[in-house]
């Protein structure tokens, strides 16, 4: 057995060492209080239109409140005039198009669900005590099964999900309550009432106040990622050190890689909002969300290019000191048309389409270079199989940008047209001999091969006995 002063002492530090939590307890309180406070201004610092977003909310509460704090009002609607402060709640969104679409759903589907569901009462009522359970189980178990499968169109869940939800829950509390309230008419009509003029209020507060309107953002979105990838290409023309080497492309532009989801999101309030600036009605969405498409296209192959590249130039070996200088002009140019399109898409204007082509119309001389120093056969003297693979790979996936680049270019001239650019009354001048673009196919020991018209890799020949081996490799490099 323990002896009584062990126990005493034991006792005493326990006492001890909850005293001292029980001290340190403020101190603790200050510093996780004072790091949420940092979090929050944080939140506020990245994009200001959050806080006014909240103070919004706050505004139409306080409007919808007066349902309660009017006697006229109150008299009017009476309990019901809660279903107003719900509607607020749930339908008042960040951006314009969000509120709109939440909003105008919540109001079509109450009302048809409403209207469905007396229609589907009252023809009930008619047919008989006995019939009426049997004649509303029935209405609700087909146009309860037939929305619910209506949900999972992917046109419809994309814009009208929560309208569906609404018309469900709607039919069915007025179907079925109505088989034992006879004022169920009375009150969904109330329901229906505070309902539509919650949403009003949602939706004027969120366009006349400070409006955030969800194109605007899409539209910003795909110019910065452009500007990014741009940046991207020319780091390639002025650094390839191993220092920069360091940087991780998916983490550097991760927003270009993984923006697909926030782009069809985007485009889906966008739909929703009307005219403002030069957005106009029925202004062409999805040509933004091929662009996207494109660019991450582009973006994908430029990450594969920084791998190949810095592991063929970074070895100092004598294929990558010779090309070193083709590739970083074709890699400057393809980023200066990058941020050419981009300044375009910014400012919605068609000013720069030549000077992009030009910008291209440079990069492809580039890699003419780099065709015509591998076709030269002294230059293959010495070489080791595995150098001449890489650069191989190389020109290919340059190749492969600028196709990408191409596309973008034809993306963003059609999405010009549509959209109703600005056009400015001084075109910029076109230093390219050639602004069509052609295809980088040449002949020779170096051989571009086309897929359905599309370059997908080169083919590379220095004599009969090294051409199959040359060929596997060139596969292996470029689809590992």
């Amino acid at each position: 057995m323990a002896s009584p002063v062990a126990e005493n002492a034991t006792h005493y530090s326990a006492s001890r060492g909850i005293m001292q939590r029980l001290r340190s307890l403020p101190g603790k309180l200050l510093d996780t209080l004072a790091i949420f406070g940092k979090k929050l201004a944080k939140i506020a610092k990245d994009d200001p239109r959050r806080v006014t977003h909240s103070l919004k909310v706050g505004l139409a509460l306080t409007v919808v409140s007066l349902f309660f704090f009017l006697r006229r009002l109150y008299d009017s609607f009476g309990d019901n005039a809660i279903w107003a402060v719900m509607t607020v709640v749930v339908v008042m969104e960040f951006s314009v198009g969000a509120t709109l679409g939440k909003g105008l759903n919540r109001m079509l589907a109450t009302l048809l669900g409403g209207f469905l569901g007396a229609a589907v009462q009252k023809l009930s009522t008619l047919s008989g005590e006995k019939e009426k359970p049997v004649l509303i189980s029935l209405f609700l178990y087909i146009i309860g099964a037939l929305i619910t499968f209506m949900r999972f169109v992917p046109q419809v869940k994309a814009r009208y999900d929560y309208g569906l939800t609404i018309f469900i829950l709607t039919f069915s509390l007025v179907s079925v309550s109505g088989y034992r309230d006879d004022q169920i008419l009375d009150l969904a009509f109330k329901r229906l009432s505070t309902i539509i003029i919650g949403s009003f209020i949602a939706i004027i507060i969120c366009v006349f106040l400070f409006p955030v309107w969800s194109g605007d953002d899409l539209h910003n979105l795909l110019a910065s990622n452009l500007e990014k990838l741009g940046n991207f290409l020319e780091g390639f023309g002025t650094d390839l050190q191993p220092k920069h080497s360091e940087r991780s492309f998916a983490k550097e532009y991760e927003s270009v890689l993984t923006s697909k989801t926030r782009e069809e999101t985007l485009a889906n309030f966008a739909r929703w909002e009307p005219c403002h600036g030069q957005i106009r009605f029925r202004h062409p969405w999805q040509r933004y969300l091929e662009l996207g498409n494109l660019t991450r296209q582009c973006a994908y192959k430029a990450e594969a290019l920084d791998v190949y590249l810095r592991s063929l130039i970074l070895t100092s070996n004598q294929v990558g000191i010779s090309i070193k200088d083709s590739c970083q002009s074709a890699s400057l140019e393809c980023g200066k048309a990058l941020k050419v399109l981009s300044s375009s898409v910014k400012s919605m204007t068609c000013l720069t389409s030549t000077t992009a082509k030009a910008r291209v119309a440079k990069a492809k001389r580039s890699i003419e270079l780099i065709h015509s120093l591998l076709r030269s056969e002294p230059y293959w003297e010495g070489v080791e199989l595995t150098e001449i693979v890489a650069a191989a790979a190389v020109t290919s996936l340059l190749s492969d940008v600028i196709i990408c680049i191409e596309s973008i270019i034809e993306a963003v001239d059609e999405l010009s047209s549509l959209a109703h650019f600005k056009r400015t009354v001084h075109s910029p001048p076109v230093t390219a001999t050639n602004s069509k673009l052609q295809p980088l196919a040449r002949e020779g020991i170096l051989k571009p091969v086309l897929e359905s018209h599309e370059l997908r890799y080169c083919a590379v020949t220095i004599n009969d006995g090294y051409s199959s081996t040359l060929t596997k490799e060139i596969a292996k490099v470029l689809h590992p």
